[in-house]
C-alpha cells in the first residue's frame, strides 16, 4: 500500500459521496486498484489513493497483499457500518432521493407481484418507509405495517403478528445490512427486497432454507 500524507479532508457533500464510492466499489470488488477506483467515481488518482489510505487508518478497510505486488481491500465490520451511515447521510441530502426511491420501489412491487407477493412488511422506518408506503398505494400493495427488529426471532414474531405476510422489503437507512441478515435468517431470499440506492447486496445463496414463519 502507497504511503503519503493525507490531503483531503471530509467536510461537505461532495467528500461523503466519494468517501461512500470508495467504501462501495470495494465492497462490490474487493480486486479493485486504486486507477479503477479512481476511474469509475471520476476523481484524480492521487484523491482516491488519499481516501483508501484514509478508510485503512480509520479501520474501515483491510488490505492484504497479493502476488504480482497487487493489493486486495477488503471491508472491516467497521466499514460496513460507517458504509451505512455515509449511505443514509447522502441520501438524506440527495435531491434525486424521492425520484430515485420511489422509481425503485415501483420496480419492487411490479416484480414482486409477478411472483403474487402482494402483502408486505416493510423493515425500517424514515423517509424511505415514507416513500416505499406512498408507492404502495399507487400500486394497489397491502404494506401490513413497519418492522423494527433486533434478530430473526424478533422479526419472526412481528410478522406472525402481521397475519400473512408475502415479502419484506428493507427501508431502514441506517444499520441497512444488518436488516439485510436479519430478513435473510427469516425468509428465503426471494421474499427479500432491497432498493438499489441502499447500496446493499445479497451474500446468502439464494434457495437457502428459512425459517418458518
Amino acid at each position: 500500500m502507497p504511503t503519503g500524507d493525507l490531503a483531503y479532508e471530509e467536510t461537505d457533500f461532495v467528500d461523503t459521496e466519494i468517501a461512500l464510492g470508495v467504501l462501495d466499489a470495494i465492497d462490490r470488488n474487493p480486486s479493485v486498484t486504486q486507477r479503477s477506483v479512481a476511474e469509475e467515481l471520476g476523481i484524480a488518482l492521487g484523491l482516491a489513493n488519499a481516501y483508501l489510505k484514509r478508510c485503512v487508518r480509520k479501520g474501515l478497510i483491510k488490505v492484504n497483499e497479493v502476488p504480482a505486488r497487487r493489493y486486495a481491500y477488503y471491508l472491516t465490520p467497521q466499514g460496513f457500518a460507517e458504509k451505512s451511515r455515509l449511505t443514509a447521510s447522502y441520501l438524506s441530502h440527495s435531491f434525486s432521493f424521492f425520484r430515485r426511491a420511489r422509481s425503485q420501489c415501483a420496480e419492487i412491487f411490479d416484480a414482486a407481484a409477478l411472483r403474487g407477493q402482494k402483502r408486505f412488511v416493510l423493515l425500517g422506518s424514515g423517509d424511505l418507509a415514507d416513500i416505499a408506503l406512498l408507492v404502495a398505494r399507487e400500486k394497489n400493495v397491502d404494506v401490513a405495517g413497519i418492522a423494527s427488529a433486533n434478530n430473526a426471532a424478533d422479526l419472526q414474531r412481528q410478522l406472525k403478528a402481521f397475519g400473512q405476510v408475502d415479502a419484506v422489503m428493507i427501508t431502514a437507512l441506517e444499520r441497512t445490512n444488518d436488516a439485510l441478515k436479519i430478513s435473510l435468517a427469516a425468509l428465503l431470499e426471494n421474499r427479500v427486497h432491497i432498493p438499489e440506492l441502499l447500496r446493499v447486496r445479497f451474500s446468502r445463496p439464494f434457495g437457502a432454507s428459512e425459517t418458518t414463519v
